[in-house]
């Protein structure tokens, strides 16, 4: 966070890789290119950008109020998943001293370029904003894999090309992760698309675990404990008989569709008298607040724990459990209003398909859904090696 003092030389100075000014307050869209443009920090600077909204092209203040909504939604413009992969931004407000109110947005540069804003990657050339070229996107490639430090992001040694189903890249994810005009544009080889989306190391000529993740033809063959394992027991405890079991193994959307229409078949619904001549049908879960708590232990499970998903259905609760605990800035004390991705490539990838609407709202709108049902709260395990969430039945 910058001060008053450093603001206003920033201000007085040209407009920069690292500055741009405007007296809009609403315009979202220049906002997101101007984030995507900073995280991409093409001059390799290491250094934060900055988007100053309320000063014109001279640095001089616009005498903009600077009011909490702007900055709840200057602060919101990575959680809508229109920038992927979200980067680390912070919104405030300065006041300068001539009494003026600038709202700062403060960019980080990404560790995991290149960072495009619907589709597109927007670089900063100097003071000016634009599209990136092939060259520079290229460029950005190479530098993010000497800086890929997630799991997802590391190279997958010993897969090659072979071990993906390509078709599932070109004909699913990449008309959704890339503009339409950039891929009827696009004459590069398909290591370099992929690697452009972090799913492919060119430096190792194979294949990110994002990669493998997303499109192997046998992903259990790279990653054994990848898979979803239901059960469903007769009574309170693991004890109880078990009435049935079903194993969800295969590429991420695969699984995604299958998890999906499964809990819409396994969930059920009783009518619930409430008056004489009114019935509402009420399900003992709602299935939306099972699949956002599936979905969330898919994106943020630990790829490298020797341990599958657990779906466990016993007669008055589901338990769900992912390997691994909170990860990053995520605490119990702060959960969930403080979100740490430990899968970012992933993140971006069931953003891009639709799995995720929006970051950080998963667990606070399934919350919402269970109480609008009848069911109490979901309870949460913060465990040292797990992460788990109990749902009670509907009363």
């Amino acid at each position: 966070m910058i001060t008053e003092v450093e603001a206003a030389t920033l201000l007085r100075d040209l407009e920069s890789f690292r500055v741009e000014r405007t007296v809009s307050t609403g315009d979202m869209a220049k906002f997101s290119q101007a984030i995507c443009a900073f995280a991409n920090d093409l001059a390799n600077s290491r250094m934060p950008g900055f988007l100053f909204v309320g000063v014109d092209d001279s640095g001089d203040p616009s005498g903009l109020h600077v009011t909490d909504e702007l900055l709840r939604n200057l602060s919101g413009l990575t959680a809508d998943g229109n920038i992927l992969p979200a980067p680390a931004i912070t919104a405030y407000k300065i006041s300068l001293p001539n009494a003026s109110d600038v709202a700062v947005v403060e960019v980080q540069p990404s560790d995991l370029p290149p960072v495009r804003y619907k589709g597109i990657t927007y670089v900063r050339r100097g003071p000016r904003k634009a599209i990136a070229n092939l060259a520079e996107e290229a460029l950005l490639v190479e530098r993010r894999t000497a800086a890929a430090r997630t799991f997802d992001a590391q190279p997958c040694l010993g897969a090659t090309l072979d071990d993906l189903a390509l078709e599932l890249f070109t004909n699913i994810y990449r008309p959704q992760a890339v503009a339409a005009e950039a891929i009827a544009e696009n004459h590069r080889t398909i290591e370099i698309q992929l690697a452009s989306l972090r799913f492919f190391d060119l430096g190792r000529n194979c294949p990110s675990y994002a990669g493998i993740i997303l499109f192997a033809k046998d992903l259990l063959g790279w990653l054994p404990n990848a898979y979803v394992q239901y059960v469903r027991f007769a009574g309170t405890g693991m004890d109880s008989e078990v009435l049935s079991e079903k194993q969800f193994a295969g590429d991420l959307l695969t699984v995604v569709r299958e998890l999906v229409t499964f809990v819409g078949v396994i969930i059920s619904a009783r009518p619930v008298r409430r008056s004489a001549l009114e019935e509402q049908m009420v399900s003992t879960y709602p299935e939306a607040a099972i699949r956002e708590f599936l979905m969330n232990a898919i994106l943020h499970r630990s790829y490298e724990a020797p341990a599958p998903i657990r779906f466990y259905e016993y007669s008055d609760r589901i338990e769900i459990q992912n390997p691994g605990p909170l990860y990053g800035l995520a605490r119990p004390e702060n959960f969930p209003a403080q979100t740490s991705y430990r899968n970012p490539v992933l993140a971006e990838a069931m953003k891009t398909l639709g799995v995720v609407n929006r970051f950080g709202r998963g667990v606070i709108r399934a919350q919402a859904v269970l109480q609008r049902n009848g069911n109490p709260p979901a309870g949460f395990i913060f465990g040292e090696m797990f992460f788990g969430v109990t749902i009670r039945a509907c009363l």
